[in-house]
């Protein structure tokens, strides 16, 4: 079951990318509002997929990268459906669709068998540890996709892309927004992490690559918040900023967990 609702999340998401084009090549709300609901059924059969393996093997579905990566794309497709109301673009639909079909693709790459917990994965900590990194990276996914929308819009504000996106002020505000409600929660993944090793390790920071990785990203997105706060850094600024930061959450999602091994390299 788990396999059919995944493979139907794929199938929904790319209905939401075609739709989406093709709602950008000839503008029609019933095409775009389509898109939209392929979006929100795909969300469903993820969480229908997650639920289903969490009822299988009898815990959260976190302890391994194909969980993760699909509680990922989860995330980041709670955050569009949330913000959908303010920005109804087919634009916005089409990336949060693109990213989310390249991640839903990647994870049904990697090995997907279901095994206990270890022991060092056996604490409410990584519970915590996981549900709050989710939020976070979700939120930074949606400030991403918002982000590459801003820079195509400044661009062509009035042909284009351009044209199915709401003024660069509000794009920016919903930019910002999303950083404001991930970064809190980035905070909390440095911190539950840092408790967990502490009670799984006996100390609480090793400089492990994917621990030294997440401690970039947050200071990726600290730039970003002081530097709209103290030097007024908007528009463009800010959206190449929050490219940026999602660009490092994938590298110590993926890359740090191929290249750079180390006592998270099980998740």
């Amino acid at each position: 079951m788990e396999t059919t609702f995944n493979l139907t999340a794929y199938v929904l998401l790319m209905a939401g990318v075609v739709l989406s084009l093709i709602s950008l090549w000839k503008p029609n709300k019933y095409l775009e509002g389509a898109s939209f609901w392929s979006m929100v059924l795909a969300c469903g059969a993820l969480t229908l997929a997650l639920a289903h393996r969490s009822l299988t093997v009898g815990r959260l579905p976190f302890a391994t990268l194909y969980e993760f990566t699909f509680l990922f794309a989860w995330g980041i497709l709670l955050f569009y459906i949330i913000v959908r109301r303010h920005v109804k673009s087919a634009l916005l639909t089409s990336l949060v669709a693109l990213c989310t079909v390249i991640l839903v693709s990647y994870g049904s790459m990697l090995p997907s068998e279901a095994k206990p917990l270890m022991p060092a994965l056996q604490s409410v900590w990584l519970e915590v540890h996981v549900i709050t990194a989710v939020i976070a990276y979700g939120a930074f996914g949606l400030s991403f996709c918002i982000g590459i929308g801003y820079l195509l819009k400044e661009r062509n504000p009035d042909k284009g892309f351009g044209v199915s996106l709401p003024p660069l002020e509000k794009l920016d505000k919903l930019m910002h927004w999303s950083v404001v409600v991930g970064f809190p929660f980035m905070t909390l993944v440095l911190i539950t992490g840092a408790v967990w090793a502490e009670e799984v390790w006996g100390h609480w920071w090793s400089w492990d690559p994917k621990e030294t990785w997440a401690l970039i990203t947050w200071f990726i997105y600290a730039g970003y918040l002081h530097a709209r706060k103290t030097r007024g850094w908007q528009g463009k600024r800010a959206a190449v900023l929050a490219v940026i930061g999602f660009l490092a959450v994938l590298f110590t999602l993926f890359g740090v967990s191929f290249l750079l091994p180390g006592v998270h390299s099980y998740v």
